[in-house]
């Protein structure tokens, strides 16, 4: 029998421990060597430019996994993904649903893909996991409060949750990483890291909701506001900040991760940062579309962040290493360090991992962690959320990794988190 989709909204944190203390259903497509398909079954909720373009399609290729439901808010959208999925696959079998509640309610399913606006992840992830679904959740988080929430229910119940995330599988990056952590510039002093410059969105009149859309459930927890016509557009939302920090929370998961993979500093976060930012005027930016950055880790290493092109720079006290652009050539101070071999034995940097999805699949097999960790998110982000209260005040901040607040500083720990919006669990 279906299981109520209105189940999973009275579900708070203690069901979601009782949840995963309970049996889990898992489907007979991953069990048994006679089962008719050991493939892993997955429900894809948001199939938008990077759900379908990135997710969706690279799982397609994977022979372990099937595609049995994808879900979006847009009509049209989630119909010409269910035809796609039902084309490569030369069947029918994909179910095409516009509630991401009644993905979650299904049993034959095992994990969900979510790639939905940032807003969405951590209250999706949380209620995926109550269901008993493993789960593959984009970045970044929107607060630092809802990430370790997420964290810590990761932890408590030892659900599989795994970040759509690249760059320890990237090889430009991963050899990065591995030279600084290995000493081939000597001691790290200073990281720069260039994310990808966005212009100013012009502002636009409120219009007509879209009959193809379900416009309060893509608002979901996040505050109301009229529909203007690109709103749900990334290069739109990802600037507003009920629903993204913006460039600074989206292209620095990327390479602010690698200089804290590097900085030893993965398991962390920064405990100092200033800086300033700017917000155009007369646009729809709610968030800082340029922004000069500075952190400082407790090894004494200090990281600038800045927009622009996409570029990470590590200098030391015997040289530097960098590249420019996404996937860029790596250069260096010295060839020769280029050219660095490690021991497997020795080398102070774990192997390169599959992508992220191959990552996930294998995580779901062996039992071990993936790639990317609920805990590893949530640090990550910290460190790039504190650049945006520290920006949003105007004034340098302090903060303490361990008990995860700023130091005598009221004002910015009221930001660790916001109120969400309940009126979309009533539809």
């Amino acid at each position: 029998m279906k299981t109520p989709r209105r189940h999973f909204l009275k579900t708070g944190l203690t069901g979601i421990l009782a949840a995963a203390a309970a049996p889990q259903l898992v489907s007979s497509r991953v069990l048994g060597q006679n089962a008719p398909s050991k493939r892993v079954t997955l429900g894809f909720i948001g199939v938008g430019t990077h759900g379908l373009g990135v997710n969706l399609r690279s799982f397609l290729q994977l022979d372990d996994c099937v595609a049995l439901a994808v879900c979006d808010v847009s009509k049209s959208r989630r119909e010409k993904v269910r035809d796609e999925v039902n084309q490569h696959y030369g069947n029918k079998d994909c179910a095409v649903i516009a509630d991401f509640r009644d993905v979650l309610a299904r049993r034959d399913l095992d994990a969900v893909v979510i790639s939905t606006p940032d807003h969405w992840h951590t209250t999706m992830a949380l209620m995926a996991i109550a269901a008993g679904k493993k789960v593959f959740c984009e970045k970044p988080t929107l607060t630092i409060a809802e990430g370790r929430l997420l964290a810590d229910t990761v932890k408590k119940t030892g659900a599989l949750f795994a970040v759509g995330l690249e760059d320890r599988a990237v090889i430009q990056y991963h050899m990065m990483a591995e030279h600084v952590r290995n000493g081939a510039i000597g001691k790290l002093q200073r990281i720069t890291c260039g994310l990808q410059f966005k212009e100013a969105i012009p502002r636009q009149a409120p219009a007509p909701v879209p009959a193809d859309l379900d416009y309060n459930l893509w608002l979901g927890p996040a505050p109301f506001r009229p529909y203007v016509p690109t709103l749900t557009e990334p290069q739109v939302w990802r600037q507003i900040r009920d629903f993204s920090g913006g460039t600074l929370t989206d292209w620095g998961a990327h390479l602010v991760d690698t200089a804290q993979v590097a900085n030893f500093a993965e398991d962390t976060s920064a405990v100092a940062v200033e800086g300033t930012g700017e917000i155009p005027p007369d646009a729809m930016n709610e968030v800082p579309f340029k922004f000069k950055l500075r952190y400082t880790y407790a090894n004494g290493v200090t990281m600038e962040v800045t927009e622009g092109v996409p570029s990470i720079r590590f200098e030391g006290t015997d040289g530097w290493i960098g590249n420019k652009g996404w996937l860029g050539r790596i250069e260096a101070s010295n060839p020769d360090i280029l050219h660095r071999k490690y021991d497997a034995k020795t080398t102070k940097l774990w192997p390169r991992r599959p992508r992220e999805q191959r990552d996930f699949l294998d995580s779901f097999k062996s039992g071990q962690p993936p790639m990317y960790t609920a805990e590893t998110l949530h640090r990550l982000c910290t460190t790039l959320h504190l650049g945006s209260i520290a920006m949003e005040l105007g004034r340098p901040l302090k903060w303490d990794p361990k008990k995860e607040e700023f130091i005598g500083d009221a004002a910015a720990n009221a930001r660790r988190s916001r109120k969400q919006r309940d009126d979309w669990k009533k539809a």
